[in-house]
């Protein structure tokens, strides 16, 4: 072999070589309930995660994208199962999920401690970023959702009285009727009715005959799908009319499934909806998803497919794989265009609007959006 050939054979060699380890795909991990109590939650992110993949350019540095999912089972301890897998076994430098701040709770202590960042598209309650370093959110938190549902109720609805039913085995439901409480009242309104009722219970009779006593302006109910249905459907059997006020916990396909005719004319704290979206990325979120599943967009899939974007840009500005390059990266995001709108972050927490919504003829109905001062 002459000596131009070998030098030519060993540069193709290198360069097939350089190419191969380049090409080595950046493993983002998803944990998410796919199964279980809150599955609707988990399938629907999913989808809007697995939309922005396909939307935006496949690579990242020059590498491609490599998606791994996990199903948490709607389960605290298999979210942190699930997170310690992704990051020991699968080599996962950023995980989406999980969507329940309960789950969360859970998976962000074994995030912090292999310093990997975590994205909750949807985890809302308060403690989820308190005191973390690398567990971020892609929604509002529950105090700012608590108080706007507050304001609504008192400026918009004319409520100065109200009643509160939360579930008290969770602490985001928990979280969120405290923190409406406290606003209704420095607001200048009255806190008649404080009810609890537990996730898995099919008879609230008592709770709902003591709301009906008091029959107070308003009644703020902020717990997830299934309670909320059945909730709204023994409260109108026993004739009450007055407005009742839900948090994001209710948008799932299953609330109208459960709790048909009776959920009419609820109104809820959203994450998103489809007419807030104004910017171009969220008009053709809103038009491939209807195209590619065959039905209308939702707030849960819309965060996953921010948390992918937000993860994304933060390897784009890093210029690093290091998870503590892209946790730096993340918490430094400002003003970013998002399938949902401008985002900023601080201290974890995305700054993010708040959507008024109104269940009309088995579909949320656009209301309003309140923006953050």
């Amino acid at each position: 072999m002459s000596r131009k050939v070998f030098i030519l054979t060993f540069a193709f060699v290198l360069l097939f070589s350089l190419a191969a380890v380049a090409a080595d795909p950046i493993i983002i991990g998803l944990n998410l309930e796919l199964t279980g109590a809150v599955a609707a939650y988990g399938q629907m992110g999913l989808e809007g995660i697995e939309l922005a993949y396909e939307l935006l350019p496949k690579e990242v540095l020059g590498r491609p994208i490599k998606l791994v999912p996990l199903d948490n089972k709607s389960d605290r301890v298999e979210s942190a199962n699930a997170t310690s897998r992704l990051i020991e076994k699968d080599k996962a430098v950023a995980i989406i999920g999980p969507m329940t701040s309960g789950n969360m709770l859970a998976a962000g202590p074994i995030a912090e401690k292999y310093r990997t960042p975590i994205v909750g598209p949807s985890t809302t309650a308060v403690l989820v970023t308190q005191g973390k370093q690398y567990v971020f959110r892609a929604c509002f938190r529950d105090d700012y959702q608590g108080k706007i549902a507050a304001q609504y109720a008192y400026n918009d609805l004319g409520a100065r009285t109200a009643a509160v039913l939360s579930d008290i085995t969770n602490d985001y439901c928990v979280a969120l009727g405290q923190v409406f409480a406290q606003e209704f009242k420095r607001l200048g309104g009255k806190v008649v009715v404080n009810q609890f009722v537990r996730a898995g219970d099919q008879d609230f009779s008592a709770q709902l005959t003591s709301i009906k006593t008091a029959n107070p302006d308003v009644m703020y109910v902020p717990n997830y799908y299934t309670e909320d249905a059945l909730i709204a459907i023994q409260a109108r059997a026993l004739g009450l009319n007055m407005p009742v006020l839900l948090s994001d916990g209710a948008d799932s396909p299953e609330f109208f499934e459960i709790g048909k005719d009776a959920v009419s004319g609820m109104l809820n704290t959203a994450l998103w909806h489809e007419k807030a979206a104004t910017n171009e990325l969220g008009k053709l979120y809103v038009q491939k998803y209807r195209e590619k599943y065959g039905k209308d967009p939702n707030a849960f899939g819309a965060l996953g497919a921010d948390s992918y974007l937000l993860v994304i840009k933060a390897i784009e500005r890093a210029n690093s794989t290091d998870p503590v390059k892209i946790r730096e990266a993340l918490e430094n995001t400002k003003d970013l265009e998002l399938f949902t709108g401008t985002v900023s972050i601080e201290n974890g927490d995305a700054i993010k609007s708040v959507v008024i919504r109104k269940a009309v003829n088995g579909d949320w109905e656009y209301v309003t959006t309140v923006h953050p001062d």
